[in-house]
C-alpha cells in the first residue's frame, strides 16, 4: 500500500518547469517514431484476410504532434495500437528512437497510450490512480510524490487529489487519465480519441488543454480522431487515412488548401468541398470547364490564364472541379445584375442560381443552391438574408478552383 502522499494542503513537487516548457527530467526522452511499410492483416470470419493498415510508412518527429484522421474503420487506432505493441505488425517495421520495436513487449516501448475510455481504479483516489503504475516500477516514494504532483499542477487537478473518481466530471476524468500517462515520462504519449465521451463544451476546453501541454512538455505526440476539428486545432501535421491507407501527411493549412486528392478535400472542412464533374474544352478564347449534369450540360466557367497553362494536358479529358463553401459568394438577384457570361471583369465566374435551404448559425449562414442539376453549398457571414426559393447571382472565386483526375480522383491543379 502507499503512503498517503497528499496533505490537506499539497506540496508543490519539487522539480520545475522550465521556460521552454518541459520537464527538466522530460528533455532527454521524446523519441522520433518511424513507420516503414507497416501492415496489420487480420483473419476473417470465413478464413479471408482482411487488411485493416496496408503499407503505412511515416516519420514522425521528435517533440512532434501528428494527428491520424480519417473515418471509422479506416485503421487509424489499429496503426497506434501496433506501436504501442497492442497489435501485432504483419509485415512493417517500428523504430522507436532508433530502435526497432518490433518485438519489444508494451511496458518495454515507453510509451503512455491514454484511450477514450478513463479506465481509472473507482475505489481509490486520484492520487493514487496516477501513483500505482509508479508503484508497480518500484519507484521510490519521494520519487512517486514528486511526479505526482507536479503532473497535477500541470493539468491543474491538485484540488482533487483526494477525490474518487465517482465524484469527477467527465473532463476531471480525462485528466487524470492524462496525468496517469505523464507521470510516467514516457518517451511518446499515444491518444485513441480521448475526447469521445465529452459532450461539446468540453471537448473544447480538453482540446485547449491538450494543445496546452504539448507546448509544455515538448513531448512526442500522436492523437487518433475522427474529428477534423480536433485534427485541424491540435495537429503539427495531419496524416489522413482511408481504407488503411495514408493518403495524405501535411500541416492542416496545406491539406485544407491542397487537398493531395478528392477523398480528403471531402473529408476535411465543414462543409465538405463542392464538386462538379465535367469536361476541360478550348476554343480561341481560352479553356473552359464544362460541368455536366445527369441530364446533360451543365454550366461553363472560363479558367484563369495560370489554371490554363497547368490544365492543358488534360484538355478533353473528364475531370472533377472542387471548390470550398466559403470561395462561393452570394447576392440577391437584380435586374441591374450581370448575368454569367455576360460583361464585366469577372462575369466569367458568375452562375444564377436558386436557395433550396438556408442554415443560419450565428456566426456564419450555409446556403445550400442550386444550378440547373447541380447543388452546391455556400458559407458567408451572418449579414447576408436570402429566402429558400430566391434567384442569387453566386460567384466562383477563381483562385481557389481546384481540380481532380475524374478517374484517379488525384489532384491535378
Amino acid at each position: 500500500m502507499l503512503k498517503k502522499a497528499f496533505p490537506d494542503t499539497p506540496r508543490r513537487c519539487h522539480s520545475t518547469i522550465d521556460s521552454a516548457g518541459a520537464s527538466r527530467d522530460n528533455q532527454q526522452r521524446m523519441a522520433r517514431i518511424v513507420l516503414e511499410n507497416l501492415s496489420r492483416i487480420f483473419k476473417g470470419p470465413k478464413g479471408d484476410a482482411v487488411r485493416a493498415v496496408h503499407n503505412v510508412s511515416l516519420n514522425i518527429e521528435d517533440k512532434e504532434f501528428l494527428v491520424l484522421v480519417g473515418p471509422s474503420g479506416c485503421g487509424k487506432s489499429t496503426t497506434l495500437r501496433m506501436i504501442a505493441g497492442l497489435e501485432e505488425v504483419s509485415p512493417g517495421t517500428i523504430f522507436i528512437d532508433e530502435k526497432i520495436g518490433n518485438d519489444i513487449v508494451p511496458q518495454g516501448r515507453d510509451v503512455a497510450l491514454v484511450v477514450q475510455n478513463y479506465s481509472l481504479y473507482l475505489h481509490i483516489t486520484v492520487y493514487y490512480n496516477m501513483a500505482f503504475g509508479l508503484k508497480l516500477r518500484k519507484h521510490s516514494y519521494a520519487e512517486i510524490q514528486r511526479r505526482g504532483h507536479e503532473a497535477a499542477e500541470i493539468l491543474d487537478i491538485t484540488p482533487l487529489l483526494g477525490r474518487l473518481p465517482k465524484a469527477l466530471s467527465g473532463g476531471q476524468r480525462q485528466r487524470v487519465a492524462v496525468g496517469r500517462a505523464i507521470v510516467r515520462q514516457p518517451k511518446a504519449f499515444l491518444f485513441d480519441e480521448p475526447l469521445s465521451n465529452l459532450d461539446a463544451q468540453m471537448r473544447v476546453q480538453m482540446r485547449m488543454e491538450i494543445a496546452r501541454l504539448h507546448r509544455r512538455l515538448g513531448a512526442t505526440m500522436v492523437y487518433v480522431t475522427h474529428d477534423q476539428v480536433e485534427a485541424m486545432t491540435l495537429g503539427d501535421r495531419i496524416a489522413v487515412m482511408r481504407d488503411g491507407v495514408i493518403q495524405q501527411v501535411a500541416d492542416p493549412i496545406q491539406t485544407y488548401h491542397h487537398p493531395a486528392n478528392v477523398f480528403v478535400a471531402g473529408f476535411i472542412g465543414a462543409p465538405p468541398m463542392n464538386f462538379f464533374r465535367g469536361t476541360l474544352c478550348g476554343d480561341g478564347a481560352g479553356l473552359y470547364f464544362a460541368a455536366e449534369g445527369p441530364g446533360g450540360p451543365g454550366f461553363k466557367l472560363k479558367l484563369p490564364s495560370d489554371h490554363a497553362t497547368r490544365l492543358a494536358s488534360s484538355l478533353d479529358r473528364p475531370v472533377i472541379f472542387g471548390l470550398r463553401p466559403e470561395d462561393v459568394k452570394v447576392s440577391a438577384s437584380g435586374p441591374d445584375r450581370r448575368q454569367a457570361g455576360g460583361p464585366g471583369a469577372d462575369s466569367d465566374f458568375v452562375l444564377p442560381a436558386t436557395v433550396e435551404l438556408v442554415e443560419p448559425l450565428g456566426s456564419e449562414t450555409i446556403f445550400h443552391l442550386t444550378t440547373g442539376a447541380h447543388a452546391f453549398v455556400s458559407r458567408v457571414g451572418p449579414a447576408e438574408r436570402l429566402e429558400p426559393g430566391q434567384t442569387v447571382q453566386v460567384t466562383f472565386d477563381p483562385a481557389q478552383f481546384r481540380f481532380f483526375d475524374a478517374v484517379t480522383e488525384r489532384a491535378i491543379a
